[in-house]
C-alpha cells in the first residue's frame, strides 16, 4: 500500500475528498481533536491499481503524489544519507532526469536549492548513477519527473508525482476564448452547486465551454483522464495490465445523457471553440450549443440549475464597467429561471450585489491567481435583496 496525496486548489479539499470516497478509495481516520485538515489537498491510501483509479477518474484535483518516505535531518549529510535509503527504484530508472520542488518552513536547512542538491545526490547513491536535475514545468506534457520535498521543523516529505502534466490537461480543451477556468476548477463548481446531473444545466457564458463540457463527463460518469498519458506510465513498476483493467471498468461505467445541458454565449467565435472542444472530448452530442446574448436565453421550464463564469473585471478588462451585466444577469434570473439553483465565479461582493440576489454560500476560491468567491442560492419570488 502507498501513502497517497490528492494535490488540489486551495477551497476544493471537501470535493476531492467525496470523490476519493466514491471511488472507495481508503482516507486515513482523522484522530479527534486534529484540527483543521491539510490545506491543499487530501490524504489516502491505496495500491498501484488505486493510484491509476485516482489519477483516472478525480475530476478536481491538480495531481496525485506517492509518498516516498518521511525523515529528520538537520544536516545536509544526514538529510544525503537518509534519502539515500528511500525506495528510488520502484520510480525511476539509473539515470533518468528529475525535477526537484522543494519548500523549506522553520528548519536549520533552510537552503532549498542545496536541499535539492543533496536529494538528488541520494538518488544518484541509491540508483547508482548521476542525476540531472531540469526545470518542472507543470503545463507541458513532456515535463521531466517530479520530485517534491517539503521540510517543516526539520521534518522532511519526500514525495514523487505520478500525473505529469496537471489533471486539468483532459487532452480536449486545445482551443480557448477569453479568460479560461481550468478544467478542475469547472469540475469543483459543478460539485460545489449540487448538480444532480438530471436536471437542466445552462451556462450562458460558455467561453470556451468548460463548465458545459465538464457537467457532460460528469453527468455521464465519463473518466476524465480517460484520452491522456500519465508519467507513471514510464515508471519502473508500472503494470500495463492494471491500467487496462482500470480502463475498461471506466469505459464499461459511462452512461448516457440524464439531462440537458445548454451552453450559450454571445460571441459565436467562443460557440465554435465550444463545439470543437466538445468533439474531442466525445461530449459534443451532450450540449445544446446557442449563440445568444444573456437577455435572449430560453431556460426550459422547470427546475433547473445555472453554474457559469461571467466576466470580471480583473480577467478583462480593469477599467471595463460590468455592473449593468450583473443587475442583468439577476433580472434574467428572476424573470426566466424561478425555483433555479444559481452559482457564478465573482472576484468582487460589490459587483455580485449588482444581482440584488441573495446567496445562501460563498466558497473563497483561486481562478488564475486571482482570489474568487463562488456564489451560490437559489432564484425564488422573494430572493432579491430587500423583499
Amino acid at each position: 500500500m502507498y501513502r497517497l496525496f490528492a494535490v488540489t486548489l486551495p477551497g476544493l479539499e471537501p470535493f476531492v475528498r467525496q470523490e476519493l470516497l466514491d471511488l472507495n478509495l481508503a482516507l486515513p481516520a482523522q484522530p479527534s481533536g486534529e484540527g483543521d485538515p491539510e490545506t491543499g489537498g487530501v490524504e489516502f491510501e491505496g495500491s498501484l491499481s488505486d493510484l491509476y483509479r485516482a489519477n483516472l477518474h478525480l475530476r478536481t484535483a491538480n495531481r496525485v503524489l506517492a509518498r516516498l518516505g518521511e525523515l529528520d535531518a538537520v544536516s545536509f549529510a544526514e538529510l544525503r544519507k537518509k534519502a539515500s535509503h528511500l525506495p528510488w527504484e520502484e520510480f525511476l530508472h539509473p539515470g533518468q532526469p528529475v525535477a526537484l520542488r522543494v519548500t523549506c518552513q522553520k528548519s536549520r536547512l533552510y537552503h532549498s536549492d542545496g536541499v535539492a542538491e543533496r536529494v538528488a545526490g541520494a538518488i544518484a547513491d541509491r540508483l547508482r548513477k548521476p542525476v540531472e536535475r531540469l526545470k518542472a514545468d507543470d503545463e507541458s506534457l513532456q515535463s521531466p519527473q517530479l520530485v517534491t520535498v517539503r521540510l517543516v521543523n526539520d521534518h522532511a516529505t519526500l514525495s514523487i508525482d505520478s500525473s505529469g502534466a496537471l489533471l486539468h490537461r483532459r487532452g480536449y480543451r486545445l482551443e480557448t476564448a477569453k479568460a479560461p477556468l481550468r478544467e478542475t476548477l469547472a469540475a469543483g463548481l459543478l460539485l460545489a452547486a449540487g448538480w444532480d446531473g438530471l436536471a437542466p444545466l445552462l451556462d450562458p457564458f460558455c467561453g470556451s465551454g468548460t463548465i458545459p463540457i465538464e457537467a457532460a463527463l460528469l453527468a455521464r460518469r465519463i473518466a476524465p483522464g480517460k484520452n491522456r498519458r500519465f508519467v507513471f506510465m514510464d515508471w519502473p513498476n508500472y503494470n500495463p495490465t492494471l491500467w487496462t483493467a482500470q480502463l475498461d471498468a471506466a469505459f464499461a461505467g459511462q452512461i448516457p445523457l440524464p439531462g440537458p445541458i445548454l451552453a450559450s454565449d454571445r460571441d459565436a467565435g467562443a460557440i465554435r471553440i465550444t463545439q470543437a472542444n466538445a468533439e474531442r472530448a466525445g461530449v459534443a452530442d451532450s450540449l445544446q450549443l446557442t449563440c445568444c446574448a444573456l437577455s435572449s436565453i430560453q431556460p426550459p421550464v422547470g427546475p433547473g440549475w445555472m453554474v457559469t463564469n461571467p466576466p470580471y473585471g480583473v480577467r478583462v478588462s480593469s477599467s471595463k464597467d460590468l455592473r449593468n451585466l450583473y443587475a442583468q444577469l439577476g433580472n434574467v434570473l428572476q424573470q426566466h429561471c424561478l425555483g433555479w439553483e444559481v452559482g457564478f465565479l465573482c472576484n468582487s461582493d460589490f459587483m455580485a450585489g449588482f444581482t440584488r440576489l441573495k446567496f445562501d454560500q460563498k466558497l473563497s476560491l483561486v481562478n488564475g491567481g486571482i482570489p474568487v468567491r463562488f456564489y451560490q442560492g437559489r432564484v425564488s419570488l422573494d430572493s432579491r435583496k430587500g423583499k
